[in-house]
């Protein structure tokens, strides 16, 4: 692994009474796709809203490009925020707004820029994303799940960030979609430079796309590593994921790892 950009360590996170990590400890390196892998209830999504500060820490310390989140000031936290894009599972589109003027909301709120050059570059993601050209035009309800899927995309990557949190990005997709996300992630990836960090459960994108991964359970991080690292973990929880049909499935095919 490449020197960190993001380390998790010792995280514990409540809701009320119900606990969700007790302990967590990870890292991601630098232009690494992680993902975040685990059952319902696990945490994924938690602890990535506490990677990007839409959750506090409780107790614990996450450490993103070199800052720490429990300590570090509320101008830098600003500053930060504009060094990372995130992707929702929903997309989280704003319904009445046009596909460019939700890719370049960020762009009007936090920069001096002018409208023109402001539109040159909600083209270029939307090129980038691989969107024609007149979806600009469109409104989120005229939208594909797969299109809604890349114009969140554009969005996020609409201030040139360093780092992306992608929460579960093929779902809802067609598989011949979902691979293309697939595929668009890494294109991306290798093309920017960016580190991504994944929620996800779906197998194909652990196969093909994710570098290292964590496997969420128990309210721990219960297995870390690369794909050939972790399958064969006697762990319950991954076994479940490996070990059922899909997985051995799966496990006949091409394997990155």
């Amino acid at each position: 692994m490449s020197a960190p950009v993001i380390t998790v360590t010792d995280v514990v996170t409540r809701f009320g009474s119900n606990l969700i990590h007790d302990g967590i400890s990870l890292s991601v390196g630098q232009s690494e796709i992680y993902g975040l892998l685990g059952g319902s209830g696990s945490g994924k999504s938690t602890l990535m809203k506490e990677m990007v500060m839409l959750l506090p820490l409780q107790a614990g310390e996450i450490e993103v490009l070199g800052h720490g989140l429990t300590t570090i000031s509320r101008s830098a936290a600003a500053a930060l925020r504009r060094q990372w894009g995130v992707l929702f599972q929903a997309g989280a589109l704003y319904s009445s707004l046009t596909v460019a003027e939700n890719i370049g909301v960020t762009l009007k709120e936090y920069t001096d820029l002018s409208p023109g050059l402001i539109a040159d570059i909600v083209a270029m993601k939307i090129s980038m994303v691989g969107l024609p050209a007149h979806a600009a035009a469109l409104y989120p309800a005229e939208l594909s799940g797969g299109m809604v899927k890349r114009v969140s995309l554009a969005r996020a990557l609409a201030m040139d960030p360093k780092l992306l949190f992608l929460d579960e990005p093929t779902s809802g997709l067609d598989p011949v979609g979902a691979e293309a996300f697939d595929q668009l992630i890494l294109k991306l990836r290798d093309l920017l430079g960016l580190t991504v960090v994944m929620v996800t459960h779906d197998l194909d994108s652990i196969w093909t796309v994710v570098d290292r991964f964590a496997v969420l359970g128990d309210r721990r991080v219960i297995a870390e590593g690369t794909l050939a690292e972790v399958r064969d973990n006697p762990h319950p929880v991954v076994r479940g994921f490996f070990g059922g049909a899909r997985g051995l499935i799966r496990s006949l095919g091409d394997v990155k790892k």
